[in-house]
Parts: C-alpha cells; structure tokens; sequence
C-alpha cells in the first residue's frame, strides 16, 4: 500500500466512522477502487489502525464528558455518572459476544465483498431516513434501550452498515433525545475498540511484521485529524436533524458499489 492510499483511506475513514455513511463499507470500496491487494490479515490491520485513530479523537472531542464520568464512577455511587457507564457497559455485550464468536467470519467479510457493501448502505439509508422522520424529545436512553443499542452495533460490525448510523437511528427510533443519543452512540465505541486491540495484541493476531510501519503511521494521523473535524461537525448536524441527506448519499454509494461488482 503507499503513502498516498493511506492518506487517502486514513481520511475516508476519519470522517466516515462519525458521519452515518459506513466507514467499513467506504474503506472497503476505497481499497477496491485503489487497487489495495493486501491480504484480508493485513488488510484488516491497517483498518484496525484507523479505527484506534478514531477511537482517541472521540476521546479529544469528549474528554470533558469522559472525564466527569470517571469522577462521578470513581465516588462508587449509583449516581448519574455511574449509571452512563453502566449502560455503555450493557451496550458493549452483544458486540463483544458475537465479535469474539464470529471473529474469523466477520474478518473474511472484510476482503472486498462489494455488493455486500452496497446492500448494507442502501439498509443503512432506510435506519437513517426513519430516524430522521423521528419527533424531537428529551427522554435518556434507558437500561432497556441500552441493550438494543447495543445490538444495533453487533448488526453495524457488517461491512457497509454505518455503526453511528445504526446506534443513533436506533436510539432515535427508540424515543430518544438526538443529541443524546448521538453522544452515547460515540462514547459506547471506545471502549469495544481498545479492548478489541488489547485482546488482539496479547493473542498475537495483530502481526505487523509484514507491515510497512511508516504506512500505517501515516494513515493513523490521517485518521486521527479528519476524525476530530467529522466528530465535531456531526454533533451540530444531529442536533439540526439533517440524518436524511446521508440516507440519499448511502443509497446513491450503494447503488454505485452494486454496479461496480456487478460489472466486474
């Protein structure tokens, strides 16, 4: 892979993990269309990169709130602190549970399957069109909702299912304030992503040995920068209510992505 893809997929992915268009799915047609012939093991490497990149701009973007949330943990009182945490806690089974169930399954999915992809973007922008026609309230996700969330995001591991999208619009549909479901939507993530890497790294399954070092670097800044302006700029369009314009453009993506693998 050179410099230039990495930049250009560190980017794609940057502003793809927050804005609700499937960063997985857009990784994905990006190395289809760049010509990336990694293998799904190293390939699944440098998308394991981006995602760590993301994950520490959602935590720039809110150290503040993840800061109040450790102080409030950290009084070890059922108080409203403790009980965020607990429901990102809830939220993170059903992904953690089938993520390290289906692990070998779900990775061979990641190896260009691009018809794949653009189905899941056209399920995508149905979520997002429902959720955007959704009425404006003030209720906080629930218990109950955090677990439906949380199944919502298993669902979104799928190339081409947009986790924001999926988390948010569930959320939304669910009866809950956009705002707030936007921020539990990306504070439930970080914690799946490092354990994820944690695991990974201990096994010996992320190998980098093979690896260009300078690629991923590169494509890790990338990641990192375009993430903190994408995670900032889609608090202000969930507050304004504009999910249905991602619903036309993941439709009119997924439809491109059909017809690319159709014609090849």
């Amino acid at each position: 892979m050179e410099i230039i893809d990495a930049i250009v997929l560190g980017i794609i992915q940057g502003l793809t993990e927050f804005l609700p268009v499937s960063s997985s799915g857009h990784l994905e047609l990006g190395k289809a269309i760049l010509g990336d012939e990694s293998m799904p093991k190293e390939s699944l490497l440098f998308t394991v990169i981006l995602h760590f990149a993301t994950a520490l701009s959602t935590i720039v973007v809110f150290r503040k709130d993840i800061w109040n949330i450790l102080k409030g943990v950290l009084k070890f009182q059922w108080n409203e602190d403790m009980q965020f945490a607990a429901k990102i806690a809830l939220s993170m089974i059903p992904a953690a549970l089938i993520g390290y169930t289906y692990e070998s399954e779900l990775a061979e999915l990641f190896g260009g399957n691009i018809k794949m992809v653009g189905f899941m973007l056209i399920l995508t922008a149905l979520l997002l069109y429902l959720a955007d026609k959704a009425k404006d309230t003030t209720k906080n996700v629930s218990f109950k909702n955090a677990i439906v969330i949380g199944f919502a995001q298993a669902i979104a591991m799928l190339p081409g299912i947009s986790r924001s999208g999926a988390t948010i619009s569930t959320s939304v549909l669910l009866g809950n304030d956009k705002t707030k479901a936007a921020r539990f939507s990306f504070l439930m993530v970080v914690p799946l992503i490092f354990g994820k890497i944690a695991k990974d790294i201990v096994t010996g399954e992320l190998s980098y040995e093979s690896s260009n070092i300078s690629t991923l670097s590169i494509g890790f800044v990338a990641a990192f920068i375009s993430g903190l302006l994408a995670c900032t700029w889609m608090i202000k369009l969930v507050k304004q209510s504009k999910l249905v314009y991602f619903s036309v453009y993941c439709v009119i993506v997924g439809l491109i992505a059909i017809g690319m693998a159709s014609a090849s």
